[in-house]
């Protein structure tokens, strides 16, 4: 059985949509689901059209009985002490377990390899203080101790983590670097999604263009791609996506934040061009200064060659911006 809460910015949206994003399946097969009477609203059976309220239950009967499936494997370790760790993860894998991915999670990676994670993260997110979406690979912290979640909370809340990201993205921006300031919150047209929209929490993304290339077998003015770095100033669910496609250079690989299929069907991509390739922090508990660079995957070096981008100033992911 598996259940969420009903936020604000979920509010007043149809079960069956809303069940769908939750559990990652079609909008057809949520509608089936509440239709067999598996879906319950505050306990209640309900019909797939009716709007859920902020604040409602909602919890699913499972269908099957899950079978019980071995662990992922732990993914490399870059740093580690008894209070914290840094992990590169890879893409595909899920953060914690959420409606719709109970197990195979890097949570359940960690357990199983026996890491203490810190209590404070909540139930079903033990240590996690941040996180990366399925599809991205990268840097992600790791607390192992209260005290160190509580430190790395605050950190990030002050904006003294710096979180660097490479993306390719279609198009070139017309400015070499700038900085995006723009609300993000649910997509009114499709919750799904996330969207800029002016009730939204405030986000801010900085970027640099690192190098261009082109799209092979396609003109250069539907194939021109850029490598981007991108720096957080916040942490909003799909921020970086949201905010190039704003910009009008979303990430290739990326259809949800309207990456153009011509680019990803060039490229072979399966999944957006989207690499936490740089963190830095200051230790919760030692003090310390700690700087990583996570060197993008070989799945990624291969797209760079074939859009011809062979070099691009590493130190845009270090030095001060």
């Amino acid at each position: 059985m598996t259940g969420f809460t009903v936020t604000e910015d979920e509010a007043d949206t149809r079960l069956d949509v809303l069940l769908a994003a939750h559990l990652d399946i079609s909008r057809s097969r949520a509608a089936a689901r509440i239709d067999a009477g598996e879906v319950r609203v505050d306990g209640e059976v309900v019909t797939k059209r009716r709007p859920v309220a902020a604040g409602a239950e909602v919890v699913v009967e499972d269908a099957v009985a899950p079978t019980a499936s071995p662990p992922p494997a732990l993914p490399p370790v870059r740093y580690r002490d008894e209070h914290l760790l840094v992990v590169a993860k890879p893409a595909g894998l899920v953060v914690h377990p959420g409606a719709g991915h109970p197990d195979g999670t890097l949570v359940e990676a960690l357990e199983a390899a026996g890491v203490p994670l810190a209590p404070a993260g909540g139930v079903g997110r033990p240590g996690i203080v941040h996180r990366l979406d399925r599809d991205t690979s990268g840097l992600l912290l790791i607390a192992c101790t209260d005290g160190a979640h509580r430190g790395l909370v605050a950190a990030l809340a002050a904006r003294q983590v710096r979180r660097r990201y490479l993306a390719l993205v279609a198009g070139v921006p017309s400015d070499p670097r700038g900085r995006i300031e723009a609300s993000i919150g649910r997509d009114p047209r499709d919750r799904v999604r996330f969207a800029v929209v002016a009730s939204g929490k405030p986000a801010s993304t900085r970027y640099r263009t690192l190098a261009t290339g082109t799209a092979p077998g396609l003109p250069e003015h539907r194939g021109e791609v850029a490598l981007l770095a991108c720096q957080l100033g916040t942490g909003r669910t799909h921020q970086v996506r949201v905010h190039l496609s704003e910009l009008g250079s979303p990430i290739v690989g990326d259809p949800t934040y309207r990456a153009p299929g011509a680019v990803n069907r060039a490229l072979g991509l399966t999944r957006p061009f989207l690499h936490a390739a740089s963190l830095a922090f200051t230790h919760p508990i030692t003090g310390a200064a700690i700087e990583l660079v996570e060197p993008l995957p070989d799945a990624l070096l291969a797209v760079l060659e074939r859009v011809g981008i062979a070099a691009w100033d590493p130190s845009e992911l270090t030095e001060r911006w």
